[in-house]
């Protein structure tokens, strides 16, 4: 018995040993970690000619972020679709390079509201260092781009092609002119302001915001495929009750992030 107690003793010290030289496990990185950007995204990025008020509004738009989830690389052609003032243009223009394209889509819906002034992209569209890009002025039911294209990308504007100042457009039909426009294994980029889910298109007039969930729905319609979400843009804060243009919450919105991906078999 004497025997069987030392020998037991002896095994827990070595357990306890064994406790001590083995180090834990790694914690898990946290959900938020940093991104490191490629060389060209963040060159773009602090590209000099960019208007000091777009670098003010990157910490809040992630656009690093968005276009390395989107896939975008140097040589790309991509459509920006309702390009705004351009925030998205220079950057995508910058990063795709001397070699790559971007198409400002500027829908004559939109020219007609503006009642003759020019687009804000016409400042500098074509223009060094943004000779890479072209101004397209066409409806957004004709969609449509000189050549197919690698990226169709649109930030905060998919709610707008549904409300009555487009048209409203029928979404079944630009979803499809997209598809149509994409090389095969091309991809949609969608960012917009999130709505509650299962309010389908109720606060899009009201509120600027629009249920994800519909999104989805009809951009896989059209035969794209899923491909995920970055959620950079998520805030949960945001209680999704007030116009994303109040100042309590505007630049601070729950935004999704849609990437999807015309199927590399198609045409």
């Amino acid at each position: 018995m004497k025997f069987q107690a030392r020998w037991l003793a002896v095994a827990a010290v070595l357990a306890l040993a064994a406790c001590e030289t083995v180090p834990p496990p790694p914690p898990p990185p946290p959900a938020d970690a940093p991104v490191v950007l490629p060389s060209f995204l963040s060159a773009a990025l602090s590209d000099p000619a960019r208007p000091e008020g777009d670098r003010a509004r990157d910490a809040g738009r992630k656009p690093g972020e968005i276009l390395m989830f989107a896939g975008l690389r140097p040589g790309m052609k991509v459509v920006d679709l309702v390009p705004g003032s351009g925030y998205f243009t220079r950057i995508l223009s910058r990063a795709v390079g001397p070699a790559g394209r971007v198409y400002a889509y500027v829908p004559d819906e939109l020219t007609v509201l503006a009642k003759g002034r020019p687009p804000s992209v016409a400042a500098f569209i074509g223009k060094p260092p943004y000779g890479n890009t072209r101004m397209i002025l066409q409806t957004l039911p004709t969609f449509s781009a000189p050549e197919k294209v690698d990226l169709v990308f649109t930030a905060q504007n998919y709610h707008d092609m549904h409300l009555s100042f487009m048209g409203p457009a029928d979404l079944s039909v630009v979803n499809r002119r997209v598809f149509a426009a994409l090389k095969p294994g091309g991809v949609y980029l969608v960012i917009d302001h999130s709505a509650k889910a299962g309010t389908g298109l109720r606060d899009a007039e009201s509120l600027h915001r629009i249920d994800a969930a519909l999104v989805r729905r009809e951009i896989e319609a059209a035969g794209f495929i899923y491909e995920g979400e970055s959620r950079v843009l998520r805030n949960p804060r945001d209680s999704m009750t007030v116009n994303v243009f109040d100042p309590s919450i505007r630049g601070q919105t729950d935004q999704f992030v849609y990437k999807f991906r015309k199927p590399r078999s198609a045409r």
